[in-house]
């Protein structure tokens, strides 16, 4: 009985936990081609905000994610100084918000597009999600 118990209480644990985040199942991923960085830079960046958002954007989906282009360079060093980094990316996106408007700071039942995505690193190191908004 008590193992029957246990097993139940962890499955609505996980169940919470996994409804809890955003939507990134059908994510689309536009490729953007870079003389900065490689493929691979790009996509562990991406990564790393698809696990953001699928933990703590309840109540959205994220729709497509795509690096901002080698023409935001300038932007990229400046938010690097900002953060005390090395190397500064910028993704963009495109995502849906339910009718409880996310965390309640976004707009119930809309859509938001060109919401960028900030994150730094040091040189040969992992990138580290620091802030988004539409810049």
């Amino acid at each position: 009985m008590k193992k029957a118990v246990c097993i139940i209480i962890c499955f609505l644990m996980t169940l919470c936990f996994v409804s809890c985040g955003g939507n990134v199942r059908n994510v689309k991923t536009k490729v953007v081609a870079s003389n900065i960085y490689t493929q691979k830079d790009i996509d562990s960046a991406i990564d790393v905000i698809k696990r953001e958002f699928a933990l703590e954007w309840s109540g959205c989906t994220l729709t497509e994610i795509y690096y901002a282009g080698d023409g935001c360079a300038r932007e990229f060093q400046e938010w690097a100084d900002l953060y005390n980094a090395d190397e500064g990316i910028v993704l963009k996106s495109s995502f849906t918000v339910d009718f409880t408007g996310g965390d309640g700071s976004l707009e119930p039942n809309s859509t938001y597009d060109d919401w960028e995505w900030i994150l730094v690193r040091s040189k040969g190191g992992h990138w580290k999600y620091m802030t988004h908004g539409v810049c």
